[in-house]
């Protein structure tokens, strides 16, 4: 009887061992590289990834998304090339990816954070879990990189921003140039409903109502967390609070929060769904445009929506 009770201890200790390694199993992550920087790139985006891996364990699995052959292709995508083609082809690689058949958590990097939303929004399966946007410009951009609203350079500024609100909703420059796809001119809100091809219609922000995709929105809600990185000293996005979907009044400098805008108000892609449930996180940091340091990416991050349980 003892040897046969020995047994079963062992057995019964095996099998905890074994649920426990099956619980702590690390949930893969997919990143989407921002504008400029590339998944070829060993000193960037391979860095990135690396350091991920490392830092969650040995059973990790990064996966960078490619939208090109080599280095110059993909830098190239993120800027003329069709967001929505861009979308399609990430939720192929993603779907086809058996390593993320159970699921998997999203980082995007800048204007990856947008895109990879339209990924959760769109392609609902494998299921994206968590979605880490990293200044991400979620209400769109209306303004250039480093342009203050004063300075010697603020008149030639002005004068771009004045030829991309003129010209940013032609067709041909929705689909050749990425940026324009998220150009949001505040001041001719039915320009930009009805000419945006990207962005106004992921937010559900569209000149019908009626067409709204409310699939959009009961995707979108079915993420554990959406985690939304706004970095305050950002010079490269304007405004910085897109980056929590917040932006422009109609025809004014002021900033209309979350909770008091439509999009919040009446739930067009799921976000207040998600920020009453407690799994909508707006965090800040005092610093540049993706200049966060890695310490503080680990503990606020990475350590509490990326790593899976211990």
């Amino acid at each position: 009887m003892g040897a046969v009770h020995r047994m079963l201890l062992l057995l019964l200790a095996g099998l905890a061992l074994a649920l426990g390694q099956a619980q702590a199993k690390q949930v893969p992550i997919v990143i989407w590289h921002g504008m400029g920087d590339s998944c070829y790139n060993d000193f960037s985006m391979g860095k990135f990834a690396a350091r991920l891996e490392s830092h969650l364990g040995e059973d990790a699995y990064v996966k960078l998304l490619c939208f090109g052959d080599n280095v110059l292709q993909d830098t190239l995508s993120g800027f003329f090339q069709d967001a929505n083609k861009q979308v399609d082809a990430a939720c192929r690689a993603i779907a086809e990816d058996e390593r993320l058949k159970d699921g998997y958590h999203a980082v995007g990097l800048s204007q990856g954070g947008q895109f990879l939303r339209a990924v959760a929004q769109r392609c609902p399966f494998p299921q994206m879990k968590v979605l880490v946007s990293l200044g991400g410009q979620h209400q769109g951009v209306y303004g250039l990189p480093h342009c203050k609203t004063t300075g010697l350079t603020q008149p030639l500024c002005g004068l771009v921003r004045r030829l991309l609100s003129q010209f940013a909703y032609f067709g041909w420059v929705q689909h050749g140039l990425t940026q324009a796809q998220y150009w949001h001119d505040g001041h001719r809100p039915d320009r930009y409903r009805r000419g945006s091809t990207f962005l106004s219609d992921i937010n559900n922000d569209l000149a019908d109502p009626s067409q709204r995709n409310r699939t959009y929105a009961d995707n979108l809600a079915k993420l554990e967390a959406l985690v939304l990185v706004r970095f305050n000293l950002d010079t490269m996005v304007v405004p910085v609070e897109s980056q929590w979907f917040e932006f422009y009044a109609p025809d004014s400098k002021e900033i209309v929060p979350l909770e008091s805008s439509a999009l919040y108000q009446e739930d067009w892609i799921g976000l207040r769904a998600l920020d009453e449930t407690g799994r909508l996180v707006r965090l800040s940091v005092d610093c540049d445009h993706l200049r966060f340091s890695w310490p503080w990416f680990y503990e606020n991050v990475v350590d509490k929506y990326l790593k899976s349980a211990d």
